[in-house]
């Protein structure tokens, strides 16, 4: 088992360029909502639910299974299961992107965007989770299974940020009033 466990070990530098760049994702992207913000705008929190939220969750996502996996387990099974749940948790959620993103009304779907908020993050945490399972007989390929699944998530992450950002700076209209002047939406 000492074997296993070192296999976690010679993950260390992947995990933390993996873990610090999610991290730093995450505040880059909390700066961005900021600014977009203060745009005058028709307010609609249901697609935000939608596409936005889903994007934080899966940096937090990459960032909590960096660390989850560069704890000092003394055993594969511990992490197995974490891992499993990790991963059964992700598939969840995903369900519930999926549920959000028929519900909201401000912006219809394109193959594109159910690729990357729902296939994609399924793939990855589904991945994840049967990486967990076969880590007790196939630790390496397991390992590289959780690394495929992080990187899947944080790329995601980065395609759906980038188009939120792209679409609200330049597909979405302000909000004007019938002047052409933009209003304030209290």
């Amino acid at each position: 088992m000492s074997g296993a466990v070192s296999a976690f070990a010679s993950w260390d530098s992947f995990y933390v360029i993996v873990g610090s760049a999610a991290g730093a994702l995450i505040g880059l992207q909390f700066v961005v909502m900021t600014l977009i913000a203060g745009r005058p705008r028709v307010p609609a929190p249901e697609a935000g639910a939608a596409f936005a939220t889903p994007t934080i969750v899966h940096f937090s996502a990459v960032l909590l299974l960096s660390a989850l996996l560069r704890a000092p387990w003394p055993a594969t099974g511990i992490a197995a299961v974490v891992g499993g749940g990790f991963g059964l948790a992700g598939v969840g959620d995903t369900a519930t992107v999926a549920r959000r993103m028929r519900k909201q009304t401000a912006y219809r779907p394109q193959f594109e965007d159910w690729l990357c908020h729902l296939v994609l993050p399924l793939v990855a945490y589904g991945g994840i989770g049967l990486s967990a399972l076969a880590a007790g007989f196939y630790t390496r390929e397991a390992l590289f299974g959780f690394a495929s699944g992080a990187l899947l998530l944080l790329f995601t992450g980065i395609h759906n940020a980038w188009d939120a950002v792209t679409w609200h700076v330049f597909v979405e209209p302000p909000n004007t009033d019938a002047k052409g002047s933009n209003r304030e939406i209290r």
